[in-house]
């Protein structure tokens, strides 16, 4: 299979971790099948392609790879999607295809050459990428390409900046223009048809804002920082419990002009109640919100000695809070918080459509650190009729 000029561009280059932000129809897939090819063939490696669901790996490149592979395929199990191939040398090299929703079964491998195809539509990326698939890479210096067109300012926009500040990093961006295959004037017709945003985003692979956003005032140049308050006057703690899905908490210092300070975060999956206390404990909060809708895990944080309070979980009136506190520059996150700072950025509405209820709830997902959050700030700082203003205003956040 011939590479296009762009593709053999980032074929060519050597760096370990190769971040491609590219259009829509670009060849991610195509590249990512060549690069497999190359590497499965040349010696005995251990190989993995990862896309957001099973189902998506299979659709996307079980058939290509199995196309492409054919000539020296030595074995093919499709109910794993793993394929065995033979290297020129006489030896044999494992490739197999993953869904990100099923990233734990991957845990204690290794790997010398990783494929994450769509990294932007990754749930919790940064937590799994650090627990699961970088230790796969220590023994074997392993690769990694990261592909993805974009989505909003999450996670992949700070993997595409990586390469300012570690060496091993290589970002490329290309359009799907850059296709010779594509003809130009459909994707002048898509033009046409798509908001400005949505077709920047998905063809001309620019970073934009997530349509629907449910904190569209956040802004990391505004609300992220790595100063310290000069007055603690209270500090707190938020607890979302979670297993399957994250536990979150945070430390939020409020200081003598009720701005808010969160500058240590948890955010893990599968923790017990007495590993998440022991983590909320080492904040030293004197108050403590967590989610009360599971009586016996509150009891074991009082009798660990954590002053628990209260709870409101008003959804509605607690986004209120929350937006008025980002509008006033009341809220300030350590850059170390990255999680939060990726649920500011992705935890959106459903999209929009002409018989939508207005006051339909943010989408059940990217929202764990959110929640703890709020159960902080809405607790100790509610806004007046805080669920009149967001009927008011729930249209014009979207």
């Amino acid at each position: 299979m011939f590479l296009t000029l762009t593709q053999a561009i980032i074929a060519r280059d050597r760096h370990r971790f190769r971040v491609l932000c590219c259009g829509r129809r670009w060849g991610k897939t195509t590249l990512a099948s060549e690069e497999i090819k190359g590497k499965a063939v040349s010696g005995p490696r251990r190989i993995a392609y990862i896309a957001p669901t099973y189902q998506q790996a299979r659709d996307i490149a079980w058939e290509l790879l199995k196309k492409e592979l054919h000539p020296i395929i030595s074995d093919t199990n499709e109910s794993r999607l793993e394929i065995k191939v033979r290297t020129i040398k006489g030896g044999e090299s494992l490739i197999v295809l993953r869904g990100w929703e099923s990233i734990e079964t991957l845990r204690g491998q290794q790997f010398d050459f990783v494929v994450i195809d769509e990294v932007a539509m990754m749930r919790n990326f940064q937590l799994y990428w650090q627990e699961v698939i970088r230790p796969t890479l220590t023994d074997t210096r392993g690769e990694v390409m990261f592909i993805s067109t974009p989505k909003g300012f999450n996670h992949f926009y700070d993997l595409y900046q990586l390469e300012a500040k570690d060496s091993d990093y290589k970002s490329f961006h290309y359009t799907t223009y850059d296709n010779p295959h594509i003809p130009k004037d459909e994707l002048d017709k898509a033009k046409k048809e798509l908001t400005e945003d949505r077709f920047a985003q998905e063809y001309l692979a620019d970073f934009r804002k997530t349509e629907g956003l449910v904190y569209k005032d956040f802004s990391r140049s505004r609300h992220v920082t790595d100063k310290q308050p000069t007055k603690i006057v209270r500090t707190m703690s938020g607890i979302d419990w979670g297993w399957t899905n994250p536990a979150a908490a945070c430390r939020v210092r409020e200081d003598g002009d009720r701005h808010y300070w969160i500058d240590q975060e948890f955010y893990k999956r599968e923790q017990t109640t007495e590993a998440i206390v022991e983590a909320v404990k080492l904040m030293r909060p004197e108050i403590v919100y967590p989610d009360p809708a599971e009586p016996d895990r509150l009891e074991i944080a009082r009798r660990a000695g954590l002053n628990v309070r209260e709870v409101s979980k008003d959804i509605e009136a607690g986004i209120i809070t929350i937006q008025e506190l980002l509008k006033q520059g009341r809220i300030h996150i350590h850059s170390d918080c990255v999680n939060l700072i990726w649920e500011f950025e992705t935890y959106a509405y459903p999209p929009k459509k002409s018989n939508q209820n207005e006051n339909e709830l943010p989408i059940k997902e990217n929202d764990h650190a959110l929640d703890m959050l709020r159960y902080v700030l809405h607790n100790q700082s509610p806004p007046l009729n805080a669920l009149k203003q967001f009927k008011n205003q729930i249209i014009s956040t979207r």
